[in-house]
């Protein structure tokens, strides 16, 4: 997290005015940037996402605070942003748009007023470089207030899984969801067993589901809910002959 901290105290007096007056449908909160302008650092976070660049997520990417993280329920959530009233930081009447990928965890031995950003109760978004400059003037001042709201999240192409574990264990990444974005229940079932239906899967972290029933030498489908309650089902979109460490895309998105 960016730790410039020489216009904070300038910042706190002009907050109130900052973040107190928003649109509806938008709610206050701060934002600071992590990583480089390549995305250094902000690979592998802890929604489970890996390469966000491979994956599609790329660099309109932010870690959320706990308040927002939700322990990892609100990965994938898309949410618009823009930096509030202030000319000398904000780029005027620029927003953006990014998918919540990883946490910023709290920082206990500091204030959340004076470097515990990301402390509860305090909505906040760690953002990426690169998409931090798309509505702030530059690097100096390093936490500015925003205004945010959540959106549908446009992807191209259908909802992706990849498939990982061993014979006994299978985690799967749900990824590449369009919509509300933020998944909050996964079904498998073997293509053609007739002893067994849709198998409800676990959360174990971030959008990676787990379940212990075997499904190698099987084709699989999957069945997938958002947190709007819609669901859609993904019918055979893995082939009979899949190994682990493979990705497979859906013809179906949200």
């Amino acid at each position: 997290m960016a730790k410039t901290l020489g216009f904070f105290m300038a910042l706190l007096s002009m907050a109130s005015m900052a973040v107190g007056r928003g649109s509806t449908g938008w709610e206050k909160a701060f934002a600071t940037f992590y990583g480089d302008i390549s995305g250094g650092e902000t690979m592998e976070g802890a929604c489970g996402y890996g390469d966000l660049f491979k994956q599609g997520y790329g660099l309109d990417t932010a870690a959320l605070s706990t308040t927002l993280f939700n322990n990892g329920h609100t990965c994938g959530a898309c949410y618009e942003l823009k930096c509030t009233n202030n000319p000398e930081w904000c780029i005027n009447g620029k927003t953006t748009t990014i998918t919540a990928t990883n946490f910023c965890p709290p920082n206990w031995s500091k204030p959340s007023d004076m470097g515990g950003w990301c402390n509860p109760p305090r909505k906040h978004f760690d953002m990426a470089m690169a998409a931090f400059l798309k509505i702030v003037k530059g690097i100096k001042v390093g936490i500015v207030p925003v205004h945010y709201r959540r959106v549908k999240c446009v992807k191209k192409g259908g909802i992706k899984f990849e498939i990982k574990g061993n014979p006994y264990w299978n985690l799967v990444l749900v990824y590449n969801v369009g919509g509300v974005g933020d998944v909050k229940g996964v079904w498998v079932k073997k293509m053609g067993d007739v002893k067994s239906g849709w198998i409800q899967m676990t959360r174990n972290w971030g959008q990676n589901w787990q379940t212990g029933v075997g499904l190698r030498g099987w084709s699989l489908s999957f069945r997938v809910s958002v947190s709007d309650g819609r669901t859609l089902y993904a019918l055979g979109v893995v082939p009979v002959n899949w190994n682990f460490g493979q990705s497979f895309e859906s013809k179906v998105q949200f």
